[in-house]
């Protein structure tokens, strides 16, 4: 019975994924979903790269928290419309599905945003699990975790188009295997670009802003779903 109910539930989820799908193309929307354990540093990749990328391309941000508006309120200061989704509000889930992004989204004026992002609830293993329409996964780890996750969380990192190793500025003060974090990045998905950065002080941004332009000028061009 339970397995029934989460079928059902995926399912549910699904259609209103490509629902959500279908309105940001319509829109000319490039969606990311940025996914990571807790205190990886997602909100401060997100201002960072909001630093570089709402001076040129008009962006947004859907923030997911359990609780509070800590990391909305950060990003409203970089200058872009921000939403907030409290998931207390039904249950606590810790992550963000199709519907309740499909109605921060209606919420939001979208008309000349190009570039979307949605901060998933800090979580390795239910937000994984959920469409929410979005173009590309993004999954940010920090060299504070340790190199083993992926191998705790493969449906995460298999599930993801890039994956990003955060704080590098701190690898000299930590007992970090760079290259094995990497290895085991690629051992669950072979090929998929890792961008090790510090959001901190920007090393190795470059990189990762590149990235985004060329997926957003490949939707731009018809050549991405």
């Amino acid at each position: 019975m339970e397995i029934k109910v989460v079928r059902k539930v995926l399912s549910v989820n699904e259609k209103m994924a490509e629902e959500n799908r279908r309105l940001f193309s319509q829109k000319g929307v490039y969606v990311i979903n940025v996914m990571s354990s807790p205190g990886s540093g997602k909100t401060a990749l997100l201002e960072r790269t909001l630093a570089d990328f709402s001076k040129k391309i008009p962006c947004a941000v859907i923030v997911g928290d359990i609780c509070t508006t800590h990391d909305a309120d950060r990003l409203a200061r970089c200058g872009v419309p921000v939403s907030q989704i409290n998931t207390d509000a039904f249950g606590g889930e810790c992550h963000l599905a199709a519907h309740v992004v499909e109605k921060a989204a209606q919420e939001m004026d979208l008309a000349g945003i190009r570039l979307l992002f949605v901060e998933n609830v800090g979580n390795l293993v239910c937000p994984a699990e959920f469409d929410i329409g979005e173009d590309s996964r993004v999954v940010v780890m920090s060299v504070t975790e340790g190199e083993d996750k992926p191998l705790k969380y493969p449906l995460m990192f298999r599930t993801c188009h890039a994956a990003v190793i955060n704080k590098s500025d701190l690898l000299p003060h930590l007992d970090y295997d760079l290259d094995q974090a990497r290895a085991n990045i690629l051992n669950i998905r072979p090929e998929m670009p890792v961008f090790t950065l510090s959001a901190k002080t920007g090393e190795g941004m470059t990189p990762w802003l590149e990235w985004l332009r060329a997926r957003i000028e490949e939707k731009a061009s018809g050549t991405t779903g």
